[in-house]
């Protein structure tokens, strides 16, 4: 179980704490959102942990669909259950944050499921600079660069076959919607497999607080950004 290291369970519950919610996104997703750093006042599980466990869990099916309603705390209790044959739920504090729908047969193989869930992971590490920066300045945008707030929205996964091996993950095209201060951002990709698409998928992002586009500041974020990237020791897996 790769994600063995990054989850606490206990009678059913779960718990991720702020150390293993930061590891996991930065030595898994290389993801340095300052959301999940370990001293972040807002810090949340992040949401490719989820998805990741969801999938070991219950494996993939044919289509699924994710909604990040709420957030996971860290050292906070939650489950997983199923609700019925098309929904499953994750729930903390009383309340669903996670709301998958479900639907088609279910990849139940463990290490193809570990290598979708790897590869995803690692592709939507890449968000940020590479795909968001270009896109918001397409549009004369930005992030606020002293509070950079860029939200999990949703995600969605469908695979057309269950028979491959070594698949990868590609981009198929990028889009930013922008209304007032906040962007809508949809990230397209194709689940590859020697070649051939397999499957293909969705990742819807928020950004809030949005300005004007200005170079010298995007410059310095992104500087910053890779300092921190490259500041950080990372440990063995």
């Amino acid at each position: 179980m790769f994600l063995a290291s990054f989850i606490n369970e206990s009678d059913g519950l779960l718990q991720v704490s702020r150390q293993q919610g930061s590891d996991f996104a930065k030595q898994w997703a290389n993801d340095f959102n300052p959301l999940h750093d370990i001293d972040a006042k807002r810090f949340v599980v992040p949401g490719d942990l989820l998805f990741s466990l969801i999938a070991q869990k219950n494996g993939i099916s044919e289509r699924m669909k994710f909604a990040f309603s709420g957030m996971v705390s860290a050292d906070t209790d939650f489950s997983i259950e199923k609700t019925d044959d098309n929904t499953i739920i994750i729930e903390s504090a009383g309340k669903a944050c996670t709301e998958v729908e479900v639907s088609g047969p279910v990849l139940t193989e463990q290490s193809l499921i570990a290598d979708i869930c790897k590869e995803y992971v690692r592709f939507s590490g890449e968000t940020f600079p590479h795909l968001l920066v270009p896109l918001m300045q397409s549009e004369n945008v930005m992030i606020n660069p002293a509070r950079p707030m860029v939200m999990y929205q949703s995600m969605v996964i469908s695979l057309k076959k269950f028979e491959f091996t070594s698949p990868t993950l590609e981009l198929a095209k990028q889009e930013i919607a922008v209304d007032g201060k906040r962007g809508d951002v949809r990230i397209h990709f194709n689940v590859m497999s020697n070649g051939e698409v397999v499957g293909s998928g969705e990742k819807h992002l928020l950004l809030s607080g949005l300005r004007p586009f200005e170079s010298l500041a995007m410059d310095t974020l992104i500087s910053d950004y890779e300092l921190t990237k490259s500041n950080y020791k990372k440990v063995p897996l």
